[in-house]
């Protein structure tokens, strides 16, 4: 193995290192046809690189943002602007990367919005993380909950992916089919603002009911006299600091339950393998170039040319193999530097990080599920167990890295063939 690698550093030379390669475009969009990307549906080889999303789960809870209490009496009547502080604070996000990157993300949401029916964010942004005012015509005095407010959206999603079928009659189709990964969203629709008093009559779950449940009508303070101006109490404090409370528990318990229970502790050292027998190129179709490991820590995965220098970085075996519903899941080791295939964990919650190997070890980022045309065919499609890309490259150059995208290349260049050496 030493001399293998120390062979092919004095013919191939030093790669760029990915930090200072020069960027890759953005991955395109997702076609209309996207919408039929349904379980069960057919799609073609050119889709085994690709998924697209499914909801699984949803929860629309109206949430206050902002809020304040406001006595109004009989000679304060009129528009007045007040402050409210802040309540909870929404930000959009989707799967690992705690905002909106990639088509993947995008389309995900959109799809929440049409399954409910509800205009929802489908970029990153948040609800405001500091007080803000609302300017109100009070008509007629009492005691006011003034607030701002949105429907949150919670829930899962689970993704679509393409991969050959065994039909009712023996034969072979690629269909969609749904893959094992998983994760949680977060959005929110459009933020309103408004007063309400106890005594107004609101449809119950609506964002004026919960800004209502904030003035505590019941309570002492309510039914006081008082001059106009803010309530006297703890009242809007003590109801921040129970949502905020509330609100990190809720993403705490969603975050273990999308991971699949409680995150294990990482294993120390390598981790022995399993491998099959046979060795592997992963071409591009009908291309010379293939994935290539690399020789420095700091490189990627990138499209070579195989050759007499080759060293065996371009060689492949599939290790600690398992099959699910027709779908094998499986570790890259390298015959020619003895790592294993991996996202970095630093850089594994951007689109469009590089695919490189690493130390094998016990690690969702260096498995791989492997989506497969019908028998016959060598064409496969390959996604990142951990983070639920799927892996492609942005343009068929020698040298270029093999990245992933969320969705994948949606113009085919995410397939590739399994070629025996």
């Amino acid at each position: 193995m030493a001399c293998a690698a120390s062979a092919a550093v004095a013919t191939v030379g030093l790669a760029v290192s990915p930090a200072a390669a020069s960027a890759a475009a953005p991955a395109k969009a997702a076609p209309a046809t996207t919408a039929q990307a349904e379980a069960g549906a057919a799609c073609t080889a050119a889709d085994l690189g690709t998924r697209h999303p499914y909801i699984k789960t949803s929860e629309v809870t109206p949430t206050i943002t902002h809020f304040n209490g406001w006595y109004v009496t009989n000679g304060s009547t009129g528009t007045q602007t007040v402050n409210t502080s802040v309540q909870t604070t929404i930000s959009v996000s989707v799967g690992l990367t705690g905002n909106v990157e990639g088509s993947f993300a995008v389309e995900t949401l959109g799809k929440v919005g049409a399954s409910l029916g509800l205009n929802v964010q489908v970029n990153y942004t948040s609800t405001s993380s500091t007080s803000t005012s609302v300017t109100w015509n009070f008509r007629n005095p009492g005691y006011y909950g003034l607030y701002k407010g949105t429907k949150k959206v919670t829930g899962t999603y689970g993704s679509l992916n393409c991969n050959r079928v065994q039909q009712g009659d023996g034969s072979w189709a690629l269909k969609w089919i749904q893959g094992s990964d998983t994760g949680s969203y977060t959005t929110f629709t459009t933020l309103e603002e408004g007063a309400v008093r106890c005594e107004d009559q609101v449809p119950a779950n609506s964002i004026m009911r919960k800004a209502q449940d904030l003035l505590d009508c019941g309570s002492a303070t309510a039914t006081a006299k008082h001059a106009a101006g803010p309530v006297p109490s703890a009242k809007a404090a003590k109801a921040r600091h129970e949502a905020e409370r509330a609100e990190r528990a809720a993403t705490a318990e969603k975050s273990v339950k999308a991971a699949g229970g409680p995150a294990a502790a990482p294993a120390v050292g390598a981790a022995a393998l399993n491998c099959q027998p046979a060795v592997y190129r992963i071409d591009v179709p009908g291309k010379p170039l293939n994935w290539s490991a690399p020789l420095l820590a700091n490189d990627g995965v990138r499209l070579r040319e195989s050759n007499f220098f080759s060293a065996h970085l371009d060689n492949w075996k599939l290790c600690n193999v398992t099959e699910q519903n027709g779908v094998i899941e499986a570790s890259l080791w390298n015959w020619g530097n003895g790592g294993c295939a991996t996202i970095p964990a630093a850089i594994a919650n951007q689109e469009q990080a590089y695919l490189t190997t690493a130390t094998c070890g016990e690690d969702d980022l260096q498995r791989f599920s492997i989506y497969r045309d019908v028998p016959g065919s060598s064409k496969i499609g390959v996604q990142n167990k951990y983070t639920g890309s799927m892996l492609g490259h942005d343009r068929y150059a020698d040298g270029e890295l093999i990245r992933q995208y969320s969705s994948g290349r949606q113009d085919g260049t995410g397939t590739y063939t399994l070629t025996v050496v």
